[in-house]
């Protein structure tokens, strides 16, 4: 269920050139959020559309978000500070089943996806799961939250160019570790999402994909964010990332 709140900022933090982390008092929708879920906000009174943006921690009445700053809007709201209003409804989407992980669950984010991988697996520490996390970014300038992950399990840091931690992509990380892990948890491009769930398939674990998409209305009534799944019969059927998902099994993907 998704409700209206006028919430108050707390904090504006710059974690790069580009990205930013808003932490925000939004008491109603935290104590309705699931990890895996989003927000949407109003971002101006010029702009029409909401943006959506995945909830990095919902805790003690206190919403974080972590976005990047790609257009207007969300650059206007990358200049949000420390006692503005913002309109936001949430939370919306559907998240992570928390009851497929089994004992060792792997969480991954690759860019932007990293940030909602961290209330999840925070989410999996508490109910008892010894996780993992495997960050992905494209050099060392791009590597943000890994102090916090560090915080709840053991981090795998990889770069695209060798320029901080392991030099390489996250499946590769995945690849090398598989057989520790009994489920993967994952959010990043496309490409990224379809290279883990082929390891994650061939080790014969569950995947659950988080899927990156534009977004209109949010609640899927436009076709913005539509995807190509998979029918049981094998045949195509078509979804909307804002109402179905955001995350959704891997295996119901249309690759």
């Amino acid at each position: 269920m998704s409700i209206q709140e006028n919430c108050t900022v707390r904090e504006n933090q710059a974690l790069s050139h580009n990205i930013f982390a808003l932490t925000i008092e939004a008491p109603r929708i935290c104590a309705l959020a699931q990890p895996g879920q989003f927000v949407h906000i109003t971002c101006g009174d010029a702009s029409l559309l909401r943006r959506p943006i995945s909830i990095c921690q919902a805790k003690d009445g206190m919403l974080k978000i972590v976005f990047v700053v790609k257009g207007d809007g969300t650059k206007w709201l990358s200049e949000r500070r420390a006692g503005d209003v913002l309109d936001i409804v949430g939370p919306a989407g559907h998240g992570f089943d928390m009851t497929r992980l089994g004992d060792k669950p792997v969480f991954i984010g690759g860019g932007i996806g990293v940030p909602p991988m961290l209330q999840t697996m925070q989410a999996a520490k508490a109910q008892g799961a010894q996780p993992t996390a495997i960050l992905g970014f494209r050099n060392a300038s791009a590597v943000i939250l890994e102090e916090d992950f560090k915080a709840v399990g053991t981090v795998y840091t990889a770069t695209d160019d060798g320029s901080y931690g392991i030099h390489g992509f996250v499946s590769d990380v995945l690849k090398e570790h598989i057989s520790e892990y009994t489920s993967v948890c994952c959010c990043g491009p496309k490409p990224m999402l379809r290279a883990l769930a082929s390891i994650a398939e061939e080790a014969g674990i569950p995947c659950q994909v988080s899927m990156e998409e534009r977004m209109g209305c949010g609640i899927g009534a436009c076709l913005v964010c539509v995807c190509s799944l998979k029918k049981e019969n094998g045949d195509t059927r078509y979804g909307h990332v804002c109402k179905d998902g955001p995350v959704f099994d891997s295996k119901e993907v249309q690759w």
